[in-house]
């Protein structure tokens, strides 16, 4: 089994070999060993496995003999295209699987398990895996699943694991559950390490997201389309690779499954672009990089009604003023930070794009900004994708192909990390 998987034969032999890479995604070409244990939360494991072979990786499952218990390795087997490791013969699979895969992602985790592993034991095919990749100095993944109290006992456990540098997805807590997280979140964390590892330990990094509304009166705004989803899609990557984040956000509409916001360090949810101003200034002092993502309104009503105006009014004239410009006060705030900022313009040509990014880049002395076409299907407002010109201070450029806007994340989080290392922007 030396070697790397044949992507072509393996396509041949099985139709589950249709989905993969369906959904673009950074696994493409890689090889992962799925860790299946004794969980109640097993089930959704096989829909895990689906979604990492959308993302472009050939998956192989591997499963304790409680697992088997609870759900057949023939599902698994439909599920990935691939037979179910279920026992250790004298194939030694558990060698050639650490070998030819590039990780070993334990999905659901249970206690027994991550106290085998632990402890450098290796009784189940899943943490004899686990064992054997750790000492080839393969990435191993666990994402942990069980009752509120028994987490609550393996917080140390969990400790240890990170000190012998294992990865540990918390779960998500809710009632007496600590439960299996979302599997488009378990996935994207996946991919996130394995394209990037903890390459931002150690950096503080705040984001803002989403529109502000500006009240004209207690039940009309002023807002715009921004969902948040760029925005938020910064946060959780930086979060998954190692940063300390705060998110400043606005009204969100994401489109998340719920407890995405259990990953970050800190959320201030706001409304005005007022409290934003107020938020990122309370929080941008000892930021490392900072991502200007949301839509912040540039104008409001000078002055709101305090009352609903009658709807029998008729014509309405409203006079508006200027908001503050919060990327303007946030950089002399904080004149040692990266800052990057967000252009969402309606140009009519990518020479025209960068242009009006370079105007806002010296406005504003800004590190970078990311210049987005409004117009363009596929990078508007509310896209799941997005595509981008991104300009430095030091007269760079980078275009960002259309793409997932958490892979787009993942490519800003790279230039912010080069900026950042070669040192911000002089500024007075």
């Amino acid at each position: 089994m030396e070697g790397r998987w044949e992507p072509m034969l393996w396509g041949r032999l099985h139709p589950s070999s249709g989905i993969v890479g369906e959904k673009r995604g950074d696994l493409e070409g890689r090889c992962i060993a799925l860790g299946v244990t004794g969980s109640a939360a097993i089930y959704r494991s096989l829909d895990l496995a689906r979604l990492l072979m959308r993302y472009g990786a050939v998956v192989r499952v591997v499963m304790t003999p409680a697992a088997a218990e609870l759900v057949s390795p023939t599902l698994f087997e439909w599920a990935t295209g691939m037979p179910a490791v279920t026992k250790m013969t004298g194939a030694i699979e558990h060698v050639s699987l650490a070998r030819l895969c590039d990780a070993v992602l334990v999905a659901p985790a249970s206690l027994d398990t991550m106290a085998e592993i632990v402890g450098y034991r290796a009784s189940t095919p899943v943490s004899a895996l686990a064992q054997e990749a750790a000492g080839l100095g393969k990435p191993v993944l666990l994402v942990p699943a069980m009752h509120l109290g028994m987490w609550r006992r393996a917080s140390r456990l969990v400790e240890e694991l990170e000190k012998q540098g294992f990865y540990v997805m918390r779960p998500v807590l809710e009632g007496e559950q600590a439960k299996y997280p979302p599997v488009e979140l378990v996935a994207w964390w996946t991919e996130a390490l394995l394209a990037r590892g903890r390459d931002l330990e150690g950096l503080r990094v705040l984001v803002t997201a989403g529109p502000t509304r500006e009240h004209i009166d207690p039940v009309r705004v002023i807002t715009n389309p921004s969902t948040g989803k760029m925005g938020v899609s910064l946060a959780l990557e930086a979060a998954w690779r190692g940063a300390r984040v705060t998110l400043v956000h606005g009204p969100l509409c994401t489109g998340l499954p719920q407890g995405w916001q259990g990953y970050l360090d800190e959320t201030v949810g706001v409304e005005t672009a007022e409290e934003m101003r107020r938020a990122v200034l309370e929080k941008i002092r000892g930021t490392d990089v900072a991502f200007y993502a949301a839509a912040v309104a540039d104008y409001r009503p000078s002055r709101a009604s305090p009352g609903k105006v009658p709807t029998e009014t008729g014509r309405l004239v409203l006079e508006l003023e200027p908001t503050p410009k919060i990327v303007e006060e946030a950089v002399k705030a904080a004149p040692r930070a990266v800052h990057v900022g967000f252009a969402a313009e309606t140009a009519g040509s990518d020479e025209e794009l960068e242009a009006r990014a370079r105007a806002k880049l010296e406005r504003y002395m800004l590190d970078a900004v990311a210049a987005n076409n409004a117009l363009e299907p596929g990078a508007a407002f509310a896209s799941d994708t997005n595509r981008l010109i991104v300009v430095t201070w030091r007269g760079g450029r980078e275009e960002i192909p259309r793409m997932p806007k958490r892979m787009v994340a993942r490519r800003l989080l790279d230039i912010a990390a080069r900026l950042h290392r070669e040192g911000p922007r002089p500024r007075p």
